[in-house]
């Protein structure tokens, strides 16, 4: 996958751009979900040793483009 392009970011939320082909969240591929691509680029930014909270608020289909909205919080 390229480079993430995160289009906004506070405590609560990450809304990233969604590429065609990227997938919302794991199927049975086996190809990476997008999900996976923004907790690995939380942990680097912030510098977490552990996993990352990271929930899924909607989903795209594989060959649509878009924001896709992730929460960083359970809450």
């Amino acid at each position: 996958m390229e480079e993430l392009e995160v289009l906004f970011e506070d405590n609560h939320l990450i809304a990233v751009n969604k590429s065609p082909g990227a997938i919302s969240q794991g199927d049975k591929t086996g190809d990476e979900p997008l999900g996976e691509f923004v907790k690995e680029y939380l942990k680097k930014k912030y510098d977490k040793p552990g996993n990352v909270y990271l929930g899924v608020v909607h989903r795209l289909d594989r060959p649509v483009s878009g924001v896709m909205l992730f929460a960083r919080t359970s809450k």
